[in-house]
């Protein structure tokens, strides 16, 4: 049998096996078998338990915290690479350190940068990923990136939703351009919320720029941390008169008192993909799975077809 008529493999890393697992599905194929073996010090090995010589193979793992998650993937690139794989992508729902793009004060790491380089050195040949903190950190790799919209899940859930007078909002400037395009497609009203920071992860002050009195309100963002930002955003619309306010952010790392702070804030949902799984659920939270976006798009990278049809906007 030609190279070329070897069926691609699929295989997990342990932080986003239930992920990985829905994706196996959607693809119509069965997870291939991993080993990883722990030494006392916290080291760890995985190895492959069958031959990928000649295959195209998946790695699917998003690499959130901790550093282990990053490190998995880069040892299973590599195993990858020494076992003779043909074509490695690194499938990454969720690719940690994108919000180190840029040197944005003197003397600090551009950690984006690092990881892409780590991940091409480990022996990626592609690498697909969705929604970055920033669009050019796909120009940080010397390798094809496909890089997906959650656009493309959560559109059609806004949309059942049924909502009169539709504003998006996007909670700072930067995703304005995200903002836009949702509201291009829904042909709906933008809002943005200006803000100010004392330090990560605080904000000094919040206002406005838009209208939002009696309008059902969706705010947008790439990812939400701590939940500060989108709960105070929430908050202050709903003073100003909003009807309701929802959010969807694609990726929810939830970290510190995330959880309690959206049960608190007058957000009436928070809808997020299950790139990294939920510590625990809330009644606010709803998951949207991006596993089958990724599949197909999986699906059209092994036939070599085009890509674009996935892209509503």
């Amino acid at each position: 049998m030609s190279t070329t008529q070897l069926s691609p493999k699929l295989f997990a890393c342990s932080q986003s096996t239930e992920l990985a697992q829905k994706i196996a599905k959607e693809f119509n194929a069965e997870l291939g078998n991993v080993k990883t073996t722990h030494f006392s010090d916290g080291e760890f090995q995985p190895a492959f338990e069958e031959s990928v010589r000649g295959r195209r193979v998946f790695i699917i793992g998003s690499t959130f915290p901790s550093a282990d998650n990053l490190m998995e993937m880069l040892l299973m690139l590599d195993a990858a690479k020494r076992a003779s794989a043909r074509h490695i992508t690194a499938v990454m729902p969720y690719f940690g350190w994108a919000r180190q793009d840029r040197k944005d004060k003197p003397r600090v790491a551009i950690g984006a940068k690092l990881v892409a380089n780590l991940l091409q050195a480990a022996g990626a040949t592609r690498i697909m990923t969705m929604d970055l903190h920033a669009d050019q950190i796909q120009g940080f790799f010397e390798k094809p990136v496909d890089h997906l919209y959650a656009s493309t899940i959560f559109m059609s859930y806004i949309e059942s939703l049924q909502l009169e007078n539709l504003t998006i909002a996007s909670p700072d400037m930067g995703g304005s351009k995200r903002a836009y395009a949702y509201s291009k497609y829904l042909a709906s009203e933008v809002v943005i919320c200006y803000k100010q920071r004392k330090k990560a992860n605080v904000i000094e002050h919040m206002e406005l720029i838009g209208e939002v009195e009696g309008k059902n309100v969706i705010l947008v963002d790439d990812m939400i941390d701590t939940g500060g930002t989108l709960t105070r955003a929430a908050d202050l619309m709903v003073e100003r008169g909003a009807k309701s306010v929802r959010a969807i952010c694609t990726h929810p790392i939830l970290s510190g008192s995330a959880y309690d702070r959206i049960e608190n804030s007058k957000l009436t949902e928070l809808i997020v993909s299950d790139t990294i799984p939920l510590k625990k659920e809330i009644s606010k939270i709803k998951v949207v799975s991006c596993a089958p976006l990724f599949a197909e798009v999986m699906r059209k990278v092994q036939s070599n077809t085009s890509i674009s049809d996935q892209f509503l906007m």
